[in-house]
């Protein structure tokens, strides 16, 4: 995704003339379609990986909200943001004057790194049960369970 927005802003001015046009539609559409397989699989994966358990669905249901209210901010953020600064007849009336499209993609690449960079510094359980991971006792040994029991289904 990174790469294709970098291809995207260096070459916008190019790629938005008559006949080109079909190229920009081509780097989106492929942007899109990586952005299925990389950041929209590890807003699920992950949350399920590295919360401990006692707090997993609570904290999973955290991070999914955290990722809608990003997609929001992102969506009307670039909306804004990719608005002519000149005022020309490019910016949409009602909006106020923004950096441009070529910048605001160069913008978002700069997310996607920031991306990778704090989705490699989580931990990976290469194999590991999520309770090794969490650091959580496995099968009850040394768990403070208090009154509670665990009833067969």
């Amino acid at each position: 995704m990174k790469g294709l927005m970098l291809v995207v802003a260096g070459f916008y001015h190019q790629l938005t003339q008559p006949g080109r046009r079909i190229w920009l539609v081509v780097m989106c559409a492929f942007t899109f379609f990586f952005a299925n397989f990389g950041p929209n699989s590890t807003t699920f994966i992950i949350p399920a990986e590295i919360f401990p358990a006692h707090v997993r669905t609570t904290c999973h249901g955290i991070s999914s909200a955290a990722g809608k209210v990003g997609a929001i901010v992102g969506t009307f953020g670039f909306l804004y943001a990719s608005q002519r600064a000149d005022g020309s007849n490019e910016t949409e009336t009602g909006y106020p004057s923004g950096i441009g499209v070529r910048a605001s993609l160069f913008v978002l690449a700069a997310c996607n790194v920031l991306g990778i960079i704090f989705t490699c510094l989580l931990p990976e359980p290469n194999g590991r049960s999520l309770e090794e991971v969490s650091g959580e006792p496995i099968n009850g040994e040394d768990a403070d369970l208090g009154d509670s029991k665990v009833l067969p289904l």
